[in-house]
């Protein structure tokens, strides 16, 4: 029989490892490894063995007899104390050793062939007198949670925005999604018990939902701030002015100060992405000056009079 896997190597976390770092171990090989993900046919072995330390470890009672025991901890009576039991394995090793059958095929102690007393094997005697107690027999699972999954839901900057139900499939099956108004790219939103089902009527995982902002064609987004293209004609760059600028929330009044250059930016504070937790981002209107693609006899004339009179050089400007 191979030697029984360490609970804590199957996670790969230490002895000494916190409830949370055991669980978020667990999520992670899970998701890696659950047979509703990974099609490898070692999958599903590997995802039982995962299962199985979790349902261990994440038990503090559980967990404090499986370090007291070992992985034969099933096997101990409830009332037994560790230090009772070590002199028990430590007896029967000895008596093995001298009686000569545990060097036949057995080894020394009380693993599995190992005898107790005269003639009783261990592995019949606990059998019997765990047997009904809800412990697990050879490789008897049990049941099994479902795996967490995760799926990509992409936006338009407006959707981030305001938020609401979306329907989106995922695996084949359609979901309605409540979007909080002011996600952000990459957010993560959780649906409990969407994800993988489990088995034995264990719980079914959970759905992660990554939200991805997709790119547009007036706004960019960093973060919760939104920047968007404000066009200004040559006279309100240079005189000021009041202008309108489109925002994912409708229409915002800006104020151009007087000799705005292209590629100033104007904050409207609070504009940007909400933060129902928070400070919401801001909105960034950056300044484009757009002159008439065709200039009509009249705007001519006045722009030859504006360059005839003007001293400005913007060449000169540093």
């Amino acid at each position: 029989m191979p030697p029984a896997r360490d609970f804590y190597e199957t996670l790969g976390v230490p002895r000494g490892a916190s409830q949370e770092e055991i669980q978020r171990a667990y999520r992670k090989l899970a998701r890696e490894n659950h047979p509703d993900v990974n099609k490898d046919p070692a999958a599903e072995d590997r995802f039982k063995d995962i299962s199985e330390a979790y349902s261990v470890l994440s038990d503090p009672a559980t967990r404090r007899r499986y370090d007291a025991f070992g992985p034969g901890f099933r096997q101990v009576p409830e009332d037994m104390d560790p230090e009772t039991w070590s002199r028990m394995r430590a007896g029967g090793g000895r008596r093995a050793a001298q009686g000569g059958r545990a060097g036949q095929g057995g080894p020394a102690g009380f693993g599995p062939g190992a005898e107790f007393g005269e003639g009783v094997d261990i592995d019949d005697l606990l059998e019997g007198l765990f047997a009904g107690r809800g412990g697990r027999a050879g490789r008897g699972w049990g049941p099994i949670p479902g795996a967490d999954q995760e799926a990509e839901i992409p936006l338009t900057v407006e959707e981030a925005y305001r938020g609401g139900r979306r329907s989106i499939n995922v695996g084949g099956r359609r979901i309605e999604v409540n979007i909080p108004a002011g996600v952000t790219d990459g957010q993560r939103i959780r649906l409990a018990g969407q994800g993988g089902r489990g088995s034995d009527g264990a719980p079914a995982g959970d759905l992660y939902l990554i939200v991805r902002i997709a790119p547009h064609s007036r706004y960019r987004v960093e973060g919760r701030d939104i920047y968007v293209n404000l066009p200004v004609a040559p006279w309100e760059a240079a005189l000021g002015g009041t202008v309108a600028v489109d925002t994912p929330g409708g229409e915002a009044k800006v104020k151009v100060p007087p000799g705005t250059s292209s590629g100033r930016r104007l904050r409207l504070r609070g504009r940007g992405l909400p933060n129902p937790r928070g400070t919401p981002g801001d909105l960034f209107a950056e300044v484009r000056i757009m002159v008439p693609p065709r200039l009509t006899d009249e705007e001519r004339r006045l722009f030859e009079q504006l360059a005839a009179v003007s001293t400005f050089n913007p060449r000169g400007q540093r």
